[in-house]
């Protein structure tokens, strides 16, 4: 599909209307015309650390793993687990490239991967995702609900600690100050 957005980042206008995207930042990992699929990146879940979810598998987290944030995903299946990470560890055909260096892996392996010495140098873990149906992504992109920026700009914004910074600092990879985007749009 031409104008595919996926391996790109969209970033939420101002004034989306829906509060689970507000200053929400998603990588985009399958954009079709039939559907589209997203991770936000900068949403993390304050009651889940990521040694609660493994401890839950059954996986044993090491110290310094066990207190990283989880993120929120998005709405989309909230009990499925997401792991965007380094192209550095592949788990067969269960692994999808996204964008240069960045990957995505839905499986028990990749968490297993992760807890121990085989763990990609950069990851995060995502419950649920955010999803589109046909020409829905499209309809909100031609209502300036969201803006576009390639995700290899910065791994910060994707893996980085510093959540709430990530939505001004993609949208300054654009060029422009925050406090530039206006949440309305005139018509003429």
């Amino acid at each position: 599909m031409d104008g595919s957005l996926a391996g790109k980042l969209l970033i939420a206008m101002p004034g989306i209307g829906d509060p689970r995207f507000e200053k929400a930042v998603i990588m985009m990992c399958v954009h079709t015309e039939e559907h589209a699929m997203g991770l936000v990146v900068n949403k993390p879940r304050e009651e889940l650390r990521l040694g609660d979810v493994l401890d839950h598998l059954g996986i044993q987290a090491g110290a310094k793993l066990a207190p990283r944030q989880v993120l929120d995903g998005g709405p989309v299946r909230p009990d499925r687990g997401y792991v965007l990470h380094s192209e550095d560890f592949k788990s067969g055909d269960a692994t999808q490239p996204i964008a240069p260096g960045i990957c995505l892996t839905a499986t028990r392996e990749v968490l297993e991967a992760m807890a121990g010495e085989a763990a990609p140098q950069r990851f995060m873990l995502a419950l649920g995702c955010s999803g589109w149906g046909a020409g829905q992504l499209e309809d909100e992109m031609k209502q300036n609900a969201w803006l576009v920026v390639d995700a290899a700009a910065d791994d910060a914004i994707i893996f980085g600690g510093d959540h709430m910074g990530k939505w001004g600092d993609a949208i300054k990879r654009l060029g422009f100050d925050p406090g530039q985007i206006a949440g309305e749009t005139g018509r003429a």
